[in-house]
């Protein structure tokens, strides 16, 4: 006890050192900063935990029986999400209301009229926005996708689904490859393969469709109740099924098996293991799941990979976005606004970057712009916007 009580005072006194070290006029602009941020944190984060997750989980506690127990588990565990999406919209509100709050009581001027700039003013905020992008990226991927993957498992066990991170339902896959005209040499690379799986469960896939392309002119679809991956033999082994051939010439002939080995790669497990979110993983596994695709010649799901790989790191670099925004609009605040101007120009400036965001995902997804400039144009746009206000705020 006494060396624990040792170490607090050493961390203590530390604390204050490096405190006193920060120049008086940034320590103050923090202390005005800090307590509108915290309030803002928590408002955000109970409020999109409202619609997010509780009202869903008490749904579930009524109609399916859920224990009460378990949904106050999975409410903890999916609180860190929710807590990394309110941490850039706590930027800006609290850059809103603690700069309009100097610019009310005619500090601002103040500081102006003593030839402090207004850079030299909003630089204690734009300094804390870059300690919010820190904690923002560090909770995004290191905390947030174990969480939301143990309460999606601690939901899965209590409904009785048992579901472990090797499940997965739907697997759709596409392969591509040469494909051969077997009357000739001539060969040209296309989509050789479609897989659909109902279920991946255990290490087997359920309920398995294929569709083979690899021969020009004829179409193969191979149907079975079960599939697994045969390491001693490098291959798919499908089970209790049929193959039905297409010919050019329009005939057709089926073959019922009981055990057939099918190459189609190892890639089929290794995506079924995959989370169906990207938000579910952190930045080494989305790069994992990123290679995969382009190995199965799934372009879509790469593309739309790429993009959330982007974000991982946009996110995080909207906490600074937001205080300079929210910071230059609340040195220019008109006196007799507020706090309830405040929330209303939050709320606005918010839905607007948002909207801006998610029309440039979806443009990259598409392939209509490269990712890199679908993730990082609203913050490139918004940053730009930010600093014409500044200027015009620093006249």
């Amino acid at each position: 006890m006494l060396n624990n009580s040792c170490l607090f005072s050493k961390f203590q006194n530390l604390v204050v050192k490096i405190w006193k070290i920060i120049p008086l006029l940034d320590r103050w602009i923090l202390f005005e900063l800090l307590p509108p941020l915290f309030f803002s944190i928590a408002a955000f984060t109970v409020v999109s935990l409202s619609v997010g997750v509780i009202f869903d989980l008490i749904r579930k506690i009524v109609e399916i029986g859920l224990p009460f127990s378990v949904a106050v588990q999975i409410l903890l565990l999916k609180l860190p999400s929710f807590i990394v999406i309110s941490f850039p919209m706590a930027m800006l509100l609290s850059t809103l209301l603690a700069y309009g709050g100097l610019n009310e009581n005619s500090e601002i001027k103040a500081l102006k009229s003593i030839g402090i700039s207004i850079y030299r003013i909003i630089l204690p905020g734009l300094i804390l926005s870059i300690v919010m992008s820190y904690m923002t990226f560090i909770f995004n991927n290191n905390i947030v996708p174990s969480t939301n993957k143990n309460a999606e498992i601690i939901l899965a066990n209590s409904l009785g689904k048992s579901f472990t991170n090797e499940n997965g339902e739907d697997i759709i896959f596409s392969k591509k490859g040469e494909i051969l005209d077997p009357y000739s040499s001539f060969k040209k690379r296309g989509v050789t393969h479609l897989f659909y799986a109902r279920k991946f469960l255990d290490g087997q896939m359920q309920d398995v469709t294929v569709i083979d392309f690899s021969r020009l002119g004829f179409t193969q679809m191979l149907k079975a109740k079960q599939g697994i991956w045969n390491r001693d033999k490098n291959n798919w082994e499908f089970f209790d099924g049929d193959i039905l051939t297409l010919s050019p010439d329009g005939s057709n002939t089926r073959t019922k098996f009981l055990s057939f080995l099918y190459p189609l790669g190892s890639e089929l497990t290794n995506i079924a293991k995959l989370p169906k979110d990207a938000n579910d993983m952190n930045l080494g596994e989305a790069k994992t799941a990123l290679n995969l695709y382009l190995r199965s010649g799934n372009i879509r799901e790469a593309r739309r990979m790429k993009v959330r790989i982007q974000e991982k790191f946009t996110l995080p670099i909207a906490c600074s976005v937001f205080a300079l925004i929210g910071s230059t609009f609340g040195v220019m605040q008109k006196k007799g606004g507020g706090r309830s101007q405040s929330f209303g120009l939050s709320i606005i400036l918010i839905l607007i970057y948002y909207i801006l965001s998610f029309s440039f995902s979806s443009l990259g997804v598409k392939g209509i712009i490269i990712p890199f400039f679908a993730a990082w144009s609203p913050v490139f746009l918004s940053m730009l916007g930010g600093g014409l206000l500044l200027k015009q705020a620093s006249k």
